[in-house]
This record gives C-alpha cells, sequence and structure tokens, in this order.
C-alpha cells in the first residue's frame, strides 16, 4: 500500500483510509465481521482509520475502538463532531459546550485517551469559526487531540479559517475531508486548489458516488434491494433527470475502464487518488468480500490517455447531482436568507399575483 504524507502534517497515511461508516446498525453491527476487516486492512498496510460520532449514533466508534485494541498506537485514528446526535439542540453544532463535551465521549466509546485527527464534519453557521478554533486548540493543548481538520468545508471558509487561525493565534485546520468522485468534481476548481495553497492535506469520502460506481448500477440492469437503496430510496430514484444522466454516463465510463482492462469501481478510486492534492481515499465496506474487492484496486494508476477520455465524459469541476454536494449552504437551504423583508402588503400583492397567474392557466387548460 502506498504511504502519502497528509499535506504537510509530516504524518504518512496509506493511500486507502478505511472508514468506519458502515459499522453498526446503518450497516453492519456484527463485532466480529468488523475485526476481520480491520485487521484484514492492517494487514495490507492501511493505518488510516476514519469514523464520526453520529455513525449509527456513535456504535461505529465503539465497533473501531475495540477491533483496534492492542494495535491503537499502529494507526492514526480520526473521528468526527458537529452532526446531531439526537433531538436536542444543543447536542449537536461547533460550539465550545458541545466539543468539550462530544471529545470525551468519543474518546471513551474508541477506548483511547487521544485522537490523532478530529474534524468538524460541517459548517455550522450559528457559531464563530473562531469559537470553533479556541475549543480546539485548547484540546490539542491538552493533549486529547493531536490535528485538527474539516469535512465538506467551502473554499472560502476553509480560507477563513486560516486567517483566524493566524490573526489569533489558533491551532491551524491540517485536514480537510472531500467528497470528490466522477460524478463529482466541483471541489477540483476551489477546494482542492485552497488547499495545495495552504498545506492541507486531503482525505477523500464517497469515491465511489454512494455506490454508483460501484459496478452494479448499469442502464438495463439495476440491481434490486441493494443495502444503500434500502436505506436511501431518494438516491436511487430513476424518475429523476440526474439519475438518468449518472447511467448515461456510467456507461461511457464502463467503455474507457474496459479498454484500460479494470473495472469501473477500480477506476473510480483510482481516478481520484491520481489528484496531486489528495493523499487518502476512503473506502467503506460493509463486509469482508466487499473489502477484498476495494483492496484488489489498491495499485491501479490511470495513465494520461484514460484520464483525458474521463474528462470528455464528465466535465472537470462539475458535480452530476445534487446529491454529490454533501453541504448545502443555509442561504440555499433557506429562501428567507436570499430576499430582503419586504411590508406585509408587498407579499400580499405578490401572493394576489401569484393567485391570478394560476386562475389564468386553468382558464387557458379549459
Amino acid at each position: 500500500m502506498e504511504m502519502r504524507v497528509l499535506g504537510r502534517t509530516g504524518v504518512s497515511v496509506s493511500k486507502f483510509c478505511f472508514g468506519a461508516g458502515m459499522f453498526g446498525y446503518f450497516g453492519n453491527a456484527n463485532q466480529a465481521d468488523a475485526d476481520r476487516m480491520v485487521h484484514r486492512a492492517m494487514d495490507a498496510d492501511i493505518n488510516y482509520f476514519d469514523t464520526s460520532d453520529v455513525y449509527s449514533h456513535g456504535e461505529s466508534e465503539s465497533m473501531l475502538g475495540k477491533s483496534l485494541k492492542g494495535r491503537r498506537d499502529d494507526v492514526v485514528l480520526a473521528t468526527k463532531f458537529s452532526l446531531p446526535m439526537d433531538d436536542n439542540p444543543n447536542h449537536r453544532g461547533n460550539s465550545r459546550r458541545w466539543i468539550f463535551r462530544e471529545v470525551e465521549q468519543s474518546l471513551q466509546r474508541l477506548g483511547t485517551d487521544y485522537i490523532d485527527l478530529y474534524q468538524v464534519h460541517r459548517p455550522d453557521a450559528s457559531t464563530d469559526i473562531d469559537e470553533t478554533l479556541g475549543a480546539l486548540s485548547d484540546l490539542m493543548h491538552q493533549g486529547k487531540v493531536r490535528m485538527i481538520g474539516t469535512s465538506t468545508f467551502p473554499a472560502e471558509q476553509l480560507v477563513e479559517a486560516q486567517w483566524v487561525s493566524e490573526r489569533r493565534a489558533r491551532e491551524r485546520f491540517r485536514v480537510e475531508q472531500a467528497p470528490y468522485s466522477l460524478f463529482a468534481r466541483r471541489v477540483e476548481g476551489d477546494v482542492l486548489p485552497t488547499c495545495q495553497r495552504y498545506g492541507i492535506g486531503v482525505v477523500v469520502w464517497s469515491p465511489l458516488s454512494q455506490g454508483w460506481l460501484t459496478g452494479k448500477w448499469r442502464r438495463n440492469a439495476k440491481p434490486n434491494d441493494t443495502h444503500r437503496q434500502n436505506l436511501q430510496p431518494h438516491l436511487y430514484d430513476m424518475a429523476r433527470p440526474d439519475n438518468q444522466r449518472k447511467l448515461d454516463l456510467i456507461g461511457q465510463l464502463d467503455v474507457i475502464a474496459r479498454e484500460a482492462g479494470i473495472s469501473l469501481m477500480h477506476m473510480a478510486l483510482a481516478f481520484v487518488s491520481a489528484h496531486p492534492a489528495v493523499a487518502s481515499v476512503i473506502i467503506g465496506p460493509r463486509t469482508p468480500e466487499q473489502l477484498e474487492g476495494l483492496l484488489e484496486g489498491a495499485d491501479v494508476v490511470l495513465g494520461g490517455a484514460t484520464l483525458d477520455a474521463i474528462d470528455q465524459i464528465v466535465t472537470p469541476g462539475e458535480n452530476v447531482s445534487r446529491d454529490d454536494d454533501g453541504y448545502m449552504a443555509p442561504e440555499l437551504a433557506d429562501a428567507a436568507l436570499r430576499r430582503r423583508d419586504h411590508a406585509p402588503e408587498v407579499h400580499e400583492a405578490a401572493r394576489q399575483t401569484l393567485d391570478n397567474i394560476q386562475a389564468y392557466r386553468e382558464q387557458h387548460e379549459k
């Protein structure tokens, strides 16, 4: 397994990172399977393991901690915080209050007294970035955390965080965990160059685009009852135009993979690992059999002709679907944040206009 330096941290990590997102009720709650996969990954020279508090609501961390027992110091162990753990509005986000509480829970579940890389799982518009960096800096000074990072942060927020760290003497974010795949290339135009500029290491999540690039999905041979399809059926709603486009792209990409003598899945993994900003690619197997299939692609390297052919099919810097974004800015999710607050009579006039348009359409259809 190839080793790469994670940004400018001086820490060497394996080209493949073992993602434990499928450990627990969300994927596979069998501890024996988890042990087999973790030990097999380490035998294949994977030294980088990633999880999160929110994965199966803590179960993933607990299972991974048990699997690493006795070998903890041999690996780079990463986990995350920020996404909701329950309905309590204070059991989420990037506040000092929550970070200080949740890091203790993660340490306990993982069965360790330190976390190599503690990552902010998503941006939090309600929390000043200095509040977050201050709390994380204190954890580093206490020795509970060795490095800090982010996941799915827009480029402008990565830059802001670097500025705040410099001006206010905070520890810096050293790693960004970015969504990147053949179907999610938007980060090529902003996030990845920003990370290179600031020496931020990049680890890639969802390189197989939520399972679309595993090779199971074809225009005339769609699988039924796949695990992820049952959990997240909206991702595979074939009435959606973007999903139809994915099927078309898969057909074309499969031709390129066959010409290169490899599978579509291995081409997808090799594609993201070919970017000079990328240090490691997260693989997230649910079963030992899936892990073996992923490991077979560890040594695949794509030539220039193959990469050029891919660029002709999927445009550099483009995401095929909103499903591949990973994060939506509040200003896009909440219409009120995009509009000035007008007087009530203006809103009433707008509603009347819409009613008139609807009445016209109904009359026209008759």
